[in-house]
């Protein structure tokens, strides 16, 4: 190529041409408390195990997010995803439900090709590299939106899971977020007579009532009383702890029977938690059991495992109601905006959307 030729190319190349020719991607970061940037990230070329995948969608999970993005996270607590970075003392990536399409795959890929519909735990990013082996093929048929529920899925199966229901069993779940919304919906599945909603949000009891709770209450004075009354004086079989409010736990503890369990999934983060355990607990004999999605049940391994657990939540994520618990969606820009309305009016918003395309 002659001298002249290579001045007229560089001459037509975009500025960004001759900094970089390497595929980029914006990431939402917490820069400190309350503080939301938007950041341009330079992505690595795939290696041959690796994918490259551009975002269409990603759940904000609200709880757990929230915490971060006020700050109130131990600093000293570790990252439990590889995709996440920084650190809870700030600045950090944070978030891990995204949802895209597979647009470069590298050549010792399997069963992964470009164009395919995939899930990611993921950070809230216009696109990125992760390997291959990490990214959940969704199943034809299921929209983008509807996979964006997997990992909350994963999370409410865990649970249900741990709190081992029964046919018949009566059962309280306080929190009507996504994760409580999905978790009624799994215990109806399971066999469960009834289950009472416990939530302060109108909207959120609304939501409850139509995915099948059978009754809806707010929290009071009045809680533990109704759910008797209900419950023929004997109070509740099983009761799930998911609202993320500390103050909810000695609720959850108060609704149950002699000899009833309590599961407790909330994460609260450096907020104390004050817990009765004295009374009811203690003379009703009440069990509590902690729930977390990063690991399963001993007692039911090695016949469970993460894979058999991945499988059930992609086969029950079509058949759940999931359309009606988005309430927002928020180009990845107004990230800033989507966790204010979030942290400011929570009575508004379920599940929140960032959109990429």
């Amino acid at each position: 190529m002659s001298s002249s030729t290579e001045r007229l190319l560089r001459q037509r190349r975009s500025p960004v041409d001759l900094v970089s020719t390497s595929a980029r991607g914006s990431a939402i970061w917490f820069a400190g408390p309350e503080q939301v940037e938007l950041r341009e990230e330079v992505l690595p070329d795939p290696g041959p195990k690796d994918i490259r995948v551009s975002a269409i969608c990603s759940g904000v999970s609200q709880g757990t997010e929230l915490l971060v993005y006020r700050g109130q996270v131990d600093p000293l607590t570790s990252l439990d995803l590889p995709t996440l970075a920084g650190s809870f003392a700030f600045p950090i990536k944070y978030g891990y439900a995204s949802v895209g399409r597979v647009d470069q795959a590298g050549s010792a890929v399997e069963g992964l090709a470009r164009g395919d519909l995939v899930f990611v735990h993921q950070p809230h990013q216009s696109s990125y590299v992760v390997p291959a082996d990490a990214a959940i093929r969704l199943p034809p048929g299921l929209s983008p939106e509807e996979g964006v529920f997997l990992a909350n899925v994963e999370t409410a199966v865990n649970v249900v899971l741990d709190a081992h229901p029964r046919l018949g069993d009566r059962a309280v779940v306080f929190g009507a977020g996504v994760v409580g919304l999905l978790i009624i919906q799994m215990l109806r599945r399971a066999g469960a007579a009834s289950v009472i909603a416990v939530d302060p949000i109108d909207k959120r009891r609304q939501l409850a009532a139509a995915v099948g709770a059978s009754l809806v209450l707010a929290p009071g004075a009045h809680l533990k009383g109704e759910i008797l009354r209900r419950t023929d004086g004997k109070g509740a079989d099983l009761a799930i702890e998911v609202s993320g409010n500390p103050s909810a736990l000695t609720g959850a503890i108060d609704s149950v029977g002699f000899q009833g369990t309590v599961v407790a999934c909330s994460w609260y983060g450096t907020r104390p938690v004050g817990v009765d355990l004295g009374g009811h607990f203690h003379r009703g004999r009440v069990r509590i059991v902690s729930s977390q999605v990063s690991s399963l049940d001993p007692a039911l391994m090695p016949r469970w495992t993460m894979a058999r657990r991945t499988s059930l939540a992609l086969d029950l994520l079509g058949g759940l109601q999931t359309a009606p618990l988005v309430t927002h969606r928020f180009v990845q820009k107004d990230a800033p905006r989507a966790y204010r309305l979030m942290a400011e009016r929570p009575e508004e918003t379920v599940q929140v959307l960032f959109t990429y395309v």
